[in-house]
């Protein structure tokens, strides 16, 4: 127990940052460096609504875009998915199913919700045949508890991501399940404390204390009579077998009381180790550790340790789960590196005529730069919501360094100028002359711990939905700016308000007085949630994968240009767990999680309880897959990881398109196939000249920069890694090409994995190319 607590103070103290006191109450606009925020609401805005007594002892700052948030939002909760469970609270009790067994292809994607109701059996009380609603008694990283309460009776149920067991205390009462049909008693009788059952095919083990007995047996309602103890246990079984039951038994007097996550980036080997620790109560016994399912991101790059039950799990709609005991297990993730944008390839005398194909045209710097003063001249977009704001400001981060590459500095001046005009409009609360509160800016809600943009958009003000999304465009803008002006960064001057952004989508700080822990990010799960309040049949969601690792590549480069390590590095974990978690079920890279019947080669958007093949603005093929690729960046590289699969993934979309007659986002389309197949996009490319689609964050000198810069370096090569963030690598024609960009104002030398080593000017890309086969 020292060791492990040593271990959890080494990780947590990496995550320590010093952070702002609440604001005054009574202020209305917050200084913060040269800018400011409000923490009134402005005029005919609109704000979250109070969770009321939802909470029974917890205190603000809430947490929201969680797996279980619809526990805070309504009288008791939709279904919740921790897997391999599935949960509800209902005015009963706590609904309890296992929807691993009913995993089924629908027209629109992959389902695994509660079927049939999904009534596997509800976890009651004695005393309480039904509690005035549910309230949030208790959180911890991937763990929740809630708390039923009426008068002197008292139902506290705690479970969590992973966990095979339900977990009850009680009060004024005993434990009492209700099922649709008499379960079958395969172990135990009236006077066991223990219990093996089936019911609708589902095994589980139910665990009284010692000395407990048993009424109902045969019938579809079984009380516990607990001894005068208070303390009782539920846990799926992955079989109804004596041997399995005496396994969960071991543990199933261990409850779970705490989880944290802790994770530390080595910059020398390029590698994200992540801890999951559980920390355990024994009512009886001495044991400590408990039974975990690991999702498959999870396993296929856990540190390998002894296994109790080292083929058993549970199926679960994110793929195979497999079951593990201990208080804590750790996984070690390659980081691939990112970019402020690719470097300019062709221009770059590192690089050999030959390593450019021909066929589809040459690359003319003219043009180039044509496209770059098109943009940089365009008129000014007029300020919008945060979601729509960010995308233009993710458009001019995107052309700043294409314009310095092309040797267009006056137009790269001209983008820097509008980035920093529109980020400190943004982040000042009031009029230039001190007159009040104006129309766009940001607004601090005490209670949910939140900050809000405003004018809101997609229910990021009601509901909460989306700020790593919207926000993520303002990281990447502040991040382009901070490269070139370190001392608009600082926190005396900018840097305040940019890092405020940071701390609502994702806080580090576990004592953070004004922000919850990594609000949108899941660390057991090891993606985002959308959704702030998880209020559907299906748990909460993510659609636009893409657009939350948008988010964690500006905090990366935001890091690296201000020199916050500990920014960098935070950005680094999110950046390498949720790209693993996209590979793993988004994409399904391996062929593994996705039923095999199911004929897509992706989901568009994962929920809870299910995986769709729609989005929820349009049911064409295009978006369906683009979605979860835009916006093309220097940290978009990941998506091409694994070309094969592009490939096979591209072909889909052009079946299900019905040929190349893209009606909408070609340029998105293009610009992904150029990570496998880099000719064919510039043929198509180049057959649309001089009327070219473009997406709405998009532009013609990044669509044109990304597909003839890809075409030159070759495919991703994932194999190679380096000591220093800020990188790629590729291969083409069996040489490597080796990208480094230096954030820093002294050349550096960067070490790669395969022992190559290139010279980094500062400020600057850097191309290498060996030859030889890689």
């Amino acid at each position: 127990m020292h060791i492990r607590l040593l271990v959890i103070i080494v990780f947590s103290s990496l995550l320590k940052l010093p952070v702002m006191p609440l604001p005054p109450a009574h202020a209305e606009v917050v200084p913060v460096g040269l800018g400011s925020y409000t923490n009134s609401l402005p005029v005919g805005a609109k704000d979250p609504a109070s969770p009321g007594d939802k909470t029974d002892g917890v205190a603000p700052p809430l947490p929201t875009s969680d797996w279980w948030s619809s526990l805070l939002w309504t009288p008791f909760s939709e279904p919740q998915f921790p897997h391999p469970l599935a949960v509800r609270a209902l005015a009963a009790g706590l609904q309890i199913y296992y929807p691993g067994d009913h995993i089924a292809v629908s027209k629109t994607g992959i389902v695994a919700g509660l079927a049939g109701g999904g009534q596997d059996f509800v976890l009651g009380h004695s005393h309480q045949a039904q509690f005035p609603k549910a309230r949030l008694k208790h959180f911890s990283d991937w763990f929740v508890t809630t708390a039923f309460a009426a008068g002197g009776n008292r139902l506290d149920v705690t479970y969590g991501h992973g966990s095979p067991f339900v977990y009850a205390l009680y009060a004024g009462g005993e434990a009492r399940l209700t099922f649709a049909t008499a379960p079958t008693v395969w172990s135990g009788n009236e006077q066991a404390a223990v219990l093996g059952i089936s019911s609708v095919g589902h095994h589980y083990g139910l665990f009284g204390p010692t000395g407990a007995s048993w009424e109902g047996l045969g019938t579809t309602t079984l009380t516990c009579h607990m001894a005068g103890k208070n303390y009782f246990s539920v846990a799926l079984l992955p079989d109804n077998t004596p041997q399995t039951l005496a396994i969960f038994q071991r543990y199933a007097y261990a409850h779970v009381v705490d989880t944290r996550v802790g994770w530390k980036f080595d910059a020398a080997q390029s590698v994200v180790t992540t801890a999951y620790y559980f920390t355990t109560k024994a009512y009886e016994g001495q044991e400590t550790n408990t039974l975990f399912a690991l999702y498959p991101h999870q396993w296929r790059y856990r540190v390998p340790r002894p296994n109790v039950l080292p083929n058993a799990g549970y199926d679960s709609v994110r793929g195979r789960m497999r079951l593990q005991q201990g208080n804590q297990f750790t996984t070690m993730q390659s980081f691939p590196g990112v970019l402020p944008a690719l470097p300019d390839a062709i221009a770059s005398n590192a690089v050999a005529p030959n390593t450019v194909s021909k066929g589809a045209g040459s690359y003319d710097q003219a043009v180039l730069r044509q496209y770059v003063e098109e943009a940089a001249n365009a008129k000014a977009s007029p300020y919008k919501d945060t979601y729509w704001e960010g995308k233009y400001l993710g458009q001019l981060a995107s052309l700043v360094p294409i314009a310095e590459q092309c040797g267009d500095t006056a137009a790269a001046n001209r983008l820097l100028d509008e980035l920093k005009a529109r980020l400190q409009y943004w982040f000042t609360a009031e009029t230039a002359n001190g007159g009040g509160a104006k129309r766009n800016l940001f607004y601090y809600n005490r209670t949910w711990g939140t900050l809000i943009g405003y004018p809101a958009s997609y229910g990021s003000d009601t509901e909460l939905n989306d700020h790593h999304f919207h926000y993520g465009y303002f990281l990447q803008a502040a991040a382009e700016v901070a490269r070139h002006d370190p001392t608009w960064a600082d926190d005396a001057h900018w840097g305040g308000m940019v890092k405020l952004l940071v701390r609502d989508i994702a806080s580090f700080d576990r004592n953070d007085p004004m922000f919850p822990l990594l609000r949108y990010f899941d660390p057991y799960a090891g993606h985002s949630w959308a959704s702030g309040t998880a209020k559907f049949g299906d748990g909460n969601n993510q659609e636009s994968s893409s657009e939350a690792m948008n988010a964690w590549t500006g905090l990366i480069l935001w890091g690296a240009a201000t020199g916050d390590t500990k920014l960098r590095d935070l950005g680094i974990y999110l950046y390498t767990t949720e790209m693993n978690a996209i590979n793993e079920y988004w994409f399904d890279v391996h062929g593994e999680n996705h039923p095999k019947d199911y004929a897509a080669t992706e989901v568009a958007m994962i929920w809870g309880g299910k995986s769709v093949n729609e989005t929820w603005f349009s049911g064409a093929p295009v978006p369906i897959h683009a979605i979860n690729w835009m916006p093309f960046h220097g940290g978009s590289l990941y998506l091409g990881d694994y070309p094969n699969y592009v490939r096979r993934n591209y072909a889909a979309l052009k079946a299900e398109n019905g040929g190349e007659a893209w009606h909408q986002w070609a340029d998105l389309v293009w610009m992904y196939e150029a990570l496998a197949d880099p000719a064919d996009a510039l043929r198509q490319f180049n057959a649309h000249l001089p009327n070219l689609p473009i997406e709405a964050g998009n532009s013609k000198a990044n669509l044109y920069h990304w597909l003839y810069n890809l075409d030159a370096l070759g495919q991703v090569d994932a194999t190679v890694r380096a000591d220093y963030p800020v990188y790629a690598v590729s291969q083409k024609a069996g040489r490597r090409h080796y990208v480094v960009y230096n954030m820093d104002a002294a050349p550096r030398t960067v070490t790669f994995s395969d022992g190559t080593k290139l010279a980094a000017k500062p400020h600057d890309w850097t191309l290498k190319i060996e030859g030889g086969k890689p």
